[in-house]
């Protein structure tokens, strides 16, 4: 029986495990999803031991994962974030398909006032967002705890103006995932108006208090959910050499 998996620190939020087991099911194919919880990334030797025939990560090991991988894809190279290990033969190949889901994901819904974009966080997740946005000629900046560069702004630094001219935001952190559904994106939500499209790559809970406040505020919102099930079917056609 193959074994695929997801490469994490804290997994009891993931929709994955459930979702490939409900997949291998529908397509009578045998095989079970295991979720690797590791302490630290160097503990990734001991997952690659046992032979699994391929791997999904997610934070906080989307970058730190690079080092022990045999090579990447271009795409992979170019956002500096995997998650997806493909294995050919002895060799780890590591891929982002989080890149194509959230560009399948979003694309109903961008239109032409989707011209700058505000990306709330700076890991992996954001990067792979971002690659995505500049790759259809949409402006970016971000908004991160630690602010370090030109095009980075604190959560405090927020105001009209900046909404007024990012009509689509994206948060890319973990805040409001399950179980801490109480945490919430500051934003003063008073600014923001039909015209903004407002994403949460949460999936767990699929109303985040980001797009509750988003939506009574008259923004479009959308949830991760789609995002993952794309990528997801990417990383499966990728592990099984379909593309």
């Amino acid at each position: 029986m193959k074994t695929y998996g997801l490469i994490g620190k804290t997994l009891g939020h993931s929709f994955s495990k459930s979702f490939f087991e409900a997949f291998f099911e529908t397509q009578k194919t045998k095989a079970q999803f295991l979720n690797y919880e590791l302490n630290e990334i160097g503990e990734i030797q001991q997952v690659f031991g046992s032979q699994p025939s391929g791997l999904s990560v997610t934070m906080p090991y989307k970058e730190a994962i690079i080092p022990f991988l045999d090579g990447l894809s271009q795409e992979a190279e170019q956002i500096g974030a995997v998650n997806c290990v493909q294995f050919l033969g002895d060799r780890k190949i590591g891929h982002n398909t989080d890149a194509f889901g959230f560009h399948q994901s979003v694309k109903p819904f961008l239109t032409n006032k989707h011209e700058r974009a505000m990306i709330m966080g700076t890991g992996g997740a954001s990067k792979a967002v971002a690659h995505v946005l500049k790759s259809l000629g949409i402006d970016v900046i971000y908004i991160t705890r630690n602010p370090n560069g030109t095009r980075q702004f604190g959560y405090d630094e927020i105001n009209h103006h900046m909404l007024n001219a990012c009509k689509l935001i994206v948060n890319c952190t973990p805040i409001g995932t399950y179980p801490n559904i109480q945490e919430e994106v500051i934003l003063p939500y008073e600014f923001l108006t039909e015209d903004h499209l407002v994403v949460d790559l949460i999936y767990n809970p699929p109303m985040t208090r980001l797009l509750e406040n988003s939506k009574n505020a008259g923004a479009t919102v959308l949830n991760g959910e789609a995002m993952l099930k794309h990528q997801a079917m990417r990383s499966w056609k990728i592990w099984n050499n379909e593309l």
